[in-house]
């Protein structure tokens, strides 16, 4: 269980504050270790900032040295490094923040899944074109990848300059909690080969519309939009970075062959989509075609981030082949995470976007450490986020997962009480 917040709002005045325990749901502060090159002075900085913004403790801060500037290394020299970092990582470490842009490859993988997965040619196309074995990861809500699976998902904190990866840091900070009212943008640009995932974009807007404003728009890029959440699309190059807003913990990637190349690509780096003031983004480091397994699929990287995840976890949990493609941002930024609890006349409402569809049991306590008592059970539906509990005789509440519901369709609210409303 983790301790997610504290009360944030009272409709009437109560004695003494009322505290909720809600289900561990995230990846936190001193589960990310840093990974640093201090043959890079900019590296050094950045995570340096990095650490200071977010709290890691300095055991989580790993330190490798290797020259800096290049698009790629060679598997021989990323070998040894990694041999190093695992030897030296905390074994309660979850991920990776990784704080330099180049090298952004190790031979045909990217910097990030090569940290993750260790080098294995078989997340690499055997052929041009070809597929490349999953992650696990893909479409799990695990808040222990390591624990569970044995991969730290990584992503870097990509800049050019330290100002602006000063800036993306801030901007990831700045979101944690935020509750963004912005919208979801999914652009189709008419160039068939990239526009693959337009195929999905009326189910997808038809399912995300109940928690996000959703629109599919038929044109090369988004003008003049200032309330950027989500923007996906598909092409070489993004027009009119300059004219938009991104909300802080924004994510926005386009889908095409070299996004994931930082550095010297003929097509648009992900890293744009950065200095234009998203929070995130993906792209492939060589060749993928266009298979949508090696690309982010837009619904479950909402579906994840909205619930309260991370940016680094919501990502990865998207990409069913990431072996090819780089994730780049601030790793913890976390918008929709957090909740808020109303003390009112005769109960008690709880808004939050974090629990996942299924029971929860209620337990009352007059201590934070217990002993808790049963005190009913409530119902989560999908992209609910009102829950009414019980106003009990109790400084502290706890909610913890029973069994999950299968299905929207199987979230009925069968024990006798409407979904979201404690039973007794």
């Amino acid at each position: 269980m983790l301790l997610t917040g504290l009360c944030a709002a009272t409709a009437t005045a109560a004695p003494e504050p009322v505290r909720i325990l809600l289900p561990e749901h995230r990846l936190s502060a001193h589960e990310l270790a840093i990974i640093v090159n201090d043959m890079d002075p900019l590296s050094i900085r950045i995570g340096a900032y990095y650490q200071r913004a977010r709290d890691i403790p300095e055991n989580n801060v790993l330190h490798v040295a290797f020259p800096p500037g290049r698009p790629g290394m060679s598997r021989d020299e990323f070998l040894p490094i990694k041999a190093s970092i695992d030897a030296r990582t905390p074994p309660h470490i979850q991920a990776y923040a990784i704080t330099w842009t180049s090298p952004w490859r190790v031979e045909c993988m990217s910097v990030t899944s090569a940290f993750a997965f260790g080098f294995d040619p078989q997340l690499c196309s055997s052929r041009r074109c070809a597929t490349t074995r999953p992650s696990p990861l893909f479409r799990r809500s695990t808040t222990r990848p390591w624990t569970e699976f044995g991969i730290r998902p990584s992503m870097t904190v990509a800049a050019n300059t330290f100002s602006a990866a000063r800036a993306l840091i801030d901007r990831g900070v700045q979101s944690d909690n935020s509750m963004p009212a912005g919208s979801a943008y999914l652009v189709v640009t008419g160039d068939k080969a990239r526009d693959v995932r337009s195929v999905h974009y009326a189910t997808l807007r038809r399912l995300m519309t109940s928690w996000i404003e959703t629109e599919i728009v038929h044109s090369p890029g988004l003008q003049h939009v200032s309330d950027i959440m989500f923007y996906f699309t598909g092409t070489v190059r993004v027009p009119f970075l300059d004219t938009l807003n991104f909300l802080p913990g924004a994510i926005a990637d386009h889908l095409t062959s070299a996004g994931g190349k930082l550095t010297g690509s003929g097509q648009m780096s992900a890293l744009r989509w950065l200095e234009a003031g998203a929070t995130g983004s993906y792209g492939t480091v060589v060749e993928p075609c266009n298979h949508l397994g090696k690309f982010p699929n837009p619904g479950l990287l909402m579906e994840s981030y909205g619930a309260g995840r991370t940016l680094l976890e919501a990502y990865w949990q998207s990409v069913q082949q990431p072996g090819e493609g780089i994730f780049i941002g601030e790793p913890l930024a976390a918008p929709f995470d957090g909740y808020r609890l109303t003390v009112r006349e005769n109960d008690l409402l709880l808004t939050t976007r974090t629990l996942l569809p299924g029971n929860y049991q209620l337990s009352v306590s007059e201590k934070p450490v217990g002993p808790y008592r049963p005190a009913g059970m409530i119902q989560a539906q999908y992209h609910q986020k009102t829950f009414v509990l019980p106003k009990l005789d109790a400084g502290y509440y706890k909610l913890d997962r029973a069994t999950p519901v299968g299905s929207p369709a199987s979230a009925t609210g069968r024990h006798g009480a409407a979904p979201g409303t404690a039973k007794p």
